[in-house]
């Protein structure tokens, strides 16, 4: 079985040297970058499957080269490593087309599930209309289908819409300015998608409560597990 590219860019040699054993023991090959520069350079040439990228970096901001890949029509799965508390750059990396993000300090294994995550969408965004089956909850999107411990669940357009983009993005913290632009065309007030949440909540949680389905990332937006 060969192993997973990973690149990490990080400006801090501890914290490089920290993922590098931790990521290889997971059987992942792992290239290494101190600055945008040289990390855009091992892009280009080594392809990596998953990027790892520090907002904070000397030569460039890590929002401008999340931008820029996109820009460039550069699909690898990326994964910010971002400070505790600091929203608005998670919000800021995610609408501009990162995957998903961890707060320093971490565990090596959120951070790999987090980047098995980010695999595993890939690969459903290059299959078409994907199916997502965990815990007792089946949706397929191809049939329009929602079975929730063996009861099919009817669901309001705005309602089937949320799920239908945190299914298409499962794994994937979707921010609450996404699913605006998705469901309502940008316009709308946040309220309005809390209260849809809720209700998907009541029908697709069993302790709405205590969601373990449709996940809350405090200040950023939602994620489907």
């Amino acid at each position: 079985m060969s192993e997973t590219p990973i690149l990490i860019v990080d400006d801090e040699a501890p914290i490089r040297r920290l993922l590098r054993t931790g990521l290889t023991t997971q059987g992942f090959l792992v290239f290494e970058a101190a600055t945008a520069a040289e990390g855009e350079a091992i892009l280009a040439r080594e392809r990596p499957d998953v990027l790892l990228l520090d907002l904070g970096l000397p030569d460039k901001d890590g929002l401008d080269v999340i931008r820029d890949l996109r820009a460039r029509r550069d699909a690898t799965p990326i994964i910010v490593l971002s400070a505790r508390g600091d929203e608005r750059a998670k919000i800021d990396a995610l609408d501009l087309g990162a995957d998903d993000y961890v707060t320093k300090p971490f565990g090596i294994g959120e951070l790999v599930a987090r980047i098995r995550a980010a695999l595993r969408h890939r690969v459903q965004q290059q299959g078409g209309e994907p199916v997502y089956e965990r815990d007792g909850l089946l949706v397929d999107l191809s049939r329009r289908l929602v079975r929730c411990d063996g009861v099919d669940v009817k669901l309001s357009p705005k309602e089937y819409e949320i799920l239908r983009m945190l299914v298409t993005h499962a794994g994937k913290v979707l921010t609450h300015r996404m699913l605006m632009h998705e469901i309502w065309g940008g316009g709308g007030d946040v309220q309005y998608l809390r209260i849809y949440v809720r209700q998907l909540r009541q029908k697709l949680e069993r302790h709405p409560d205590r969601p373990e389905r449709i996940l809350t990332e405090t200040g950023v937006g939602y994620r489907l597990v």
